[in-house]
């Protein structure tokens, strides 16, 4: 039951590191997953502190995560559409490889607020950087908790 556990946690692991990247795919709370999945083992590595201040850290990047990009759109000058333009150029983006997933969330909103017919270029771009200083900051947010978590998973398997 060990190995199903342990490797059922790999898994785990390995989609929240990409869950970080991937819009649709919540990465920390994934790994933290794993990381409960690796405590119902023999092992059980972890005491109930750790467990929660881990399960808290998941749910705070989460809940961050969402309000990074919109605040970042919001402080360079954005809208609503540039915020869903950004989400949407980065799902397109996942397409074109890892240049997609850089340039997708500021294209996106770059268009997203040229929709709305009230920016000019100068402002939509300010509004797409903004967006995509929001996008990177949550990536980088998520991907430093998700890769501890990783870290913590694979050190106490080897």
């Amino acid at each position: 039951m060990d190995i199903i556990l342990i490797i059922l946690g790999s898994i785990c692991m390995i989609v929240g590191i990409l869950g970080c990247f991937l819009p649709i795919i919540p990465g920390p709370p994934v790994s933290f997953i794993g990381l409960l999945l690796l405590e119902w083992t023999e092992k059980s590595p972890f005491d109930s502190d750790t467990l929660w201040l881990w399960g808290l850290i998941a749910a705070g990047v989460t809940a961050l995560d969402y309000v990074v990009p919109v605040y970042g759109t919001k402080k360079f000058g954005g809208t609503k559409r540039g915020v869903w333009g950004s989400t949407i150029g980065l799902i397109v983006g996942l397409f074109f490889g890892p240049l997609g997933i850089i340039l997708g969330p500021f294209i996106g909103a770059f268009l997203g607020e040229m929709s709305t017919g009230k920016a000019t270029n100068k402002e939509a771009l300010r509004a797409a950087f903004g967006a995509f200083v929001g996008f990177v900051v949550g990536v980088v947010i998520k991907l430093i908790a998700s890769g501890w978590m990783a870290w913590i998973f694979f050190g106490n398997i080897f």
